[in-house]
């Protein structure tokens, strides 16, 4: 059973929230792609894959490992764009507050066909990447970062090259950190990576993440 959009969250609170994303964004009758696509029919839409409009190489990767957007994936992007897509062009910091996120959710949901009969726009319990401090002050080791590094080096470039896979180096450890840890819990859809990922401890993401940010 659906549960309705009040349980869900306010679209009326969600319009309101919706005002900070006005600036490149449209939704409703008429909308049109601006800075950025519109969201009419966003639940269930793949990422980067909306005729018509030119995506990030980052974001049309992730559509092409079968990202879509989903209460799942949507609420987790909100929070924090680059949980899901790195080099995201979309400036946005994120929706901190789970409320705004569900109230905006609930508004965008407005927009989908039919709704209220998509699965994915249900409101049930979702898992975020929500990383404690202590995992994200994890000080790496470069050199054991090196020593690991032989699987990723495998198909990443270590001089920075990104010919059809995205490089790795001189990224902020904090944002590796992230996105290993949403492969890790199956946020971000990729098998190869979520399975690379899973073998890994928080202090070895952490010594890969302090290597690969050296590299230039």
């Amino acid at each position: 059973m659906i549960a309705s959009n009040e349980a869900f969250g306010d679209a009326k609170k969600g319009a309101q929230v919706f005002k900070k994303c006005q600036a490149c964004h449209q939704v409703g009758q008429g909308a049109e792609d601006r800075v950025g696509p519109h969201l009419n029919g966003i639940f269930g839409r793949r990422a980067g894959l909306h005729d018509g409009f030119r995506y990030s190489q980052d974001m049309a990767m992730m559509g092409n490992d079968g990202l879509t957007w989903t209460l799942e994936t949507l609420n987790a992007y909100l929070e924090n764009p680059k949980a899901l897509v790195s080099r995201t062009r979309m400036n946005f910091a994120g929706l901190k507050d789970p409320q705004d996120r569900a109230d905006i959710l609930a508004y965008l949901r407005i927009f989908s066909d039919n709704p209220q009969n998509i699965p994915e726009a249900a409101p049930t319990a979702t898992p975020e990447v929500v990383l404690s401090q202590a995992v994200l002050n994890i000080e790496g080791d470069p050199d054991y970062g090196e020593y690991l590094s032989s699987e990723c080096t495998t198909c990443h470039q270590t001089d920075g090259g990104d010919d059809g896979i995205p490089s790795i180096t001189s990224w902020p450890q904090e944002d590796f950190v992230i996105a290993m840890h949403a492969y890790k819990s199956k946020l971000r859809p990729h098998p190869v990576m979520q399975m690379m990922a899973g073998r890994l401890s928080d202090e070895e993401i952490a010594a890969l993440a302090a290597y690969f940010e050296g590299l230039e």
